[in-house]
């Protein structure tokens, strides 16, 4: 099941190239369980989505949504919760005091 709509798109064609990693990086970073984000990018990001896989292994959904010649678009998405949504429970810490 897809989300309705992407908590932000990030278009990295105006960015040094050296900016780019580290932007989408960080854009990622502060998804929430289940929440995405859409990256634009003027080649393939292939390299990006291994990166990802070293960096991330079973933590998100690669879906391209475009694929080039002049734009690439792909839908990043969070399959995991991040350990604050985790510790934001009643339970947190397993001691339930409810």
């Amino acid at each position: 099941m897809m989300p309705t709509a992407a908590a932000s798109r990030i278009d990295v064609r105006s960015l040094a190239p050296e900016q780019r990693h580290a932007t989408i990086f960080r854009g990622f970073d502060d998804l929430g369980h289940d929440q995405w984000i859409e990256l634009v990018n003027d080649h393939d990001p292939k390299p990006l989505q291994r990166l990802f896989e070293s960096r991330n292994a079973g933590q998100f959904e690669w879906t391209y949504l475009e694929r080039g010649p002049e734009r690439w678009r792909v839908q990043l998405r969070r399959l995991i919760p991040v350990a604050a949504e985790l510790n934001d429970s009643c339970c947190s810490g397993g001691a339930c005091g409810g």
